[in-house]
C-alpha cells in the first residue's frame, strides 16, 4: 500500500540538488501510511475543551473562512489533517509538499484532503495534488516571483470554454487557498469522488500568470505566459475559466511536452521575473505566446 501523506520538499534539499531532484530520494522521506493515521488521529486527543489546542484553533479558522456541507466529524478530520501536515512540514524544515490525495487516503481516513491542502496553501506552504513534485516546485517559483504577496493556485488544464474560442477551464477538486476565491468556499463532495473534504469556489477573475516546470531526459524547461479570468459556466471544485491569446498554441505546448496536465497560477504578471530566473536556474524558458522580445525589453527597462 502506497504512502498517503506528502513527499516533503525542504529548502536544504533544493539548495543541494537544485530543481532536479531524484524523486526516489524524496520517497524515502515520504510520510508513511502508519504515520498518516497516527498523526491525524492523535491530534484531536490533545483537545483541552477550551479552544487552545491546535485542532480547536484550526476548527475556529475553518468556521471563519469556509461554508460547510459536511458533518462535524468530517470537519474535525480536516482540521486534524491540516495540523498533522503542518507539524510534519515543520519537523523536516519543508517549504512545500505534495500529497497522494486518492485513493488510499480515503481508505484510511474517509476524507478528501483538499480542504486541508487549501489551509496550508493559504499559509504560503504549497501542497500539490497527486504527488506532483514538479508542481510543488512550480508553485514555489511563482510565489517567489511575486515576492510572497499572493498565494498561488494549482490546477488541471481541462476543457475548452463553450463560447470563448480561446477559453479554457482551470480546475481541481478543491485545494485552492481562500484568498484566491471570489466567493466563500464550501467544504463538500468533489465531482469525481464520493468522499467529502473538497472545496467548491470560483476564483477571482483578472490577469493571471500560468506556469509549469517540467523536464524529460535531463532537460528542464518552464512553460509560462499570462491569461485573463473570464465568466463561464458554473462548476464544481476550485476553478477559473481563462482566456489566452491563442489556445491552440498553448495546447500544442502541453501536448508535445515535456509538460503534464498540471499548472500553477497566480493573480499577477510575473512572467518577466520567471523568465529572468530561468537564466540563473539553468532552465529553458518556454513562452506559450510570442512575447520574448517584449519580455527582454521590459527587463532592460525599455
Amino acid at each position: 500500500m502506497r504512502a498517503s501523506l506528502p513527499i516533503l520538499i525542504s529548502s536544504d534539499t533544493v539548495q543541494k540538488h537544485g530543481p532536479y531532484i531524484d524523486v526516489s530520494a524524496w520517497r524515502r522521506r515520504t510520510v508513511c501510511r502508519r504515520a498518516c493515521r497516527r498523526g491525524v488521529k492523535a491530534a484531536p486527543a490533545e483537545d483541552a475543551g477550551d479552544g487552545t489546542s491546535d485542532v480547536e484553533k484550526q476548527l475556529a479558522r475553518i468556521a471563519e473562512h469556509f461554508e460547510q456541507s459536511c458533518t462535524d466529524e468530517q470537519v474535525r478530520t480536516i482540521a486534524a489533517m491540516a495540523v498533522a501536515m503542518r507539524r510534519m512540514l515543520k519537523k523536516y524544515h519543508c517549504t512545500a509538499g505534495c500529497i497522494q490525495c486518492w485513493n488510499e487516503l480515503q481508505h484510511e481516513l474517509g476524507i478528501m484532503p483538499c480542504a486541508a491542502n487549501s489551509i496550508l496553501n493559504e499559509e504560503g506552504t504549497p501542497i500539490t495534488c497527486e504527488t506532483d513534485v514538479h508542481g510543488a516546485i512550480t508553485s514555489l517559483m511563482v510565489e517567489a516571483a511575486d515576492m510572497g504577496r499572493k498565494r498561488s493556485f494549482f490546477a488541471d488544464w481541462t476543457i475548452r470554454h463553450p463560447d470563448e474560442p480561446n477559453g479554457e477551464l482551470l480546475q481541481h477538486c478543491g485545494p485552492w487557498p481562500c484568498s484566491v476565491a471570489r466567493e466563500r468556499p464550501t467544504i463538500t463532495v468533489p465531482l469525481a469522488f464520493d468522499y467529502n473534504g473538497a472545496l467548491t469556489a470560483e476564483a477571482r477573475h483578472g490577469e493571471v500568470t500560468l506556469a509549469r516546470f517540467d523536464g524529460d531526459n535531463g532537460k528542464y524547461s518552464l512553460l509560462l505566459g499570462t491569461a485573463e479570468g473570464i465568466d463561464g459556466p458554473k462548476g464544481m471544485g476550485t476553478y477559473l475559466w481563462v482566456r489566452v491569446a491563442n489556445i491552440k498554441r498553448l495546447e500544442a505546448k502541453i501536448v508535445e511536452g515535456p509538460y503534464i496536465h498540471h499548472c500553477a497560477g497566480i493573480h499577477d504578471d510575473v512572467v518577466p521575473v520567471l523568465y529572468e530566473a530561468c537564466k540563473y536556474l539553468g532552465i529553458t524558458p518556454d513562452l506559450y505566446d510570442p512575447i520574448e522580445e517584449d519580455v527582454k525589453a521590459y527587463l532592460r527597462g525599455e
